[in-house]
């Protein structure tokens, strides 16, 4: 009995020695379709599904216009003959309170520099709207804003502007307000003053 169960065991022990140094075979005799939910299990990266020209849609490469900058009013430049609406502010038109000095504080921000503006849309008057910069990579937008001639305008910036907005600017260009809160007839009042005030003079 002795010698059987000696036997027995030692028969056990060499096919666990064996069965553990012997490489096991991982080679499958019929081969399987490679699935996407296969591979990603096995973390092999998932395969693409072929390109088909019917519904793919490249993402559009952001046109950059770079040059100098001609300005035209305190939230509107012309760089290359393409004139450019500044994203995401308001600031006065010429002819309303701080316009002018809107106007040659972005004169002084641009003056011999080369703008960087990053095109992203068009605005309802068809001009070009664009993310303007300076060579030292500040946001001409926020540098108006800053200086308080310029106010956020979050319908179309979603409000990234807001936070740098100066104490009380929002009175001071209440013209500027108001267009963005859709009080139209609060400017055609100011204008129609301002224009009975040239004919008196």
């Amino acid at each position: 009995m002795e010698t059987l169960f000696f036997v027995l065991m030692v028969t056990v022990l060499l096919a666990v020695r064996l069965g553990r140094i012997r490489p096991r075979s991982t080679r499958r005799t019929t081969p399987i379709k490679e699935e996407p939910y296969r591979s990603a299990r096995r973390g092999r990266p998932v395969q693409p599904k072929p390109f088909d020209a019917e519904t793919a849609h490249p993402a559009p490469t952001p046109k950059v216009l770079r040059g100098p900058a001609y300005v035209v009013d305190g939230d509107t430049i012309k760089i290359q003959k393409t004139q450019i609406r500044l994203f995401g502010i308001d600031a006065p038109e010429m002819n309303h309170p701080y316009g002018k000095k809107a106007k040659w504080a972005m004169v002084k921000l641009c003056k011999g520099q080369v703008i960087s503006a990053e095109v992203t849309d068009t605005d309802d008057h068809g001009r070009t709207v664009a993310k303007c910069a300076l060579p030292d990579g500040r946001d001409l937008s926020a540098e108006l804003v800053k200086l308080g001639l310029a106010i956020d305008w979050p319908k179309f910036s979603g409000g990234i502007y807001r936070h740098l907005e100066p104490d009380g600017v929002r009175k001071k260009l209440w013209l500027a307000d108001a267009r963005q809160k859709g009080r139209m007839h609060v400017w055609e009042r100011y204008d129609a003053q301002q224009a009975a005030k040239r004919k008196q003079a």
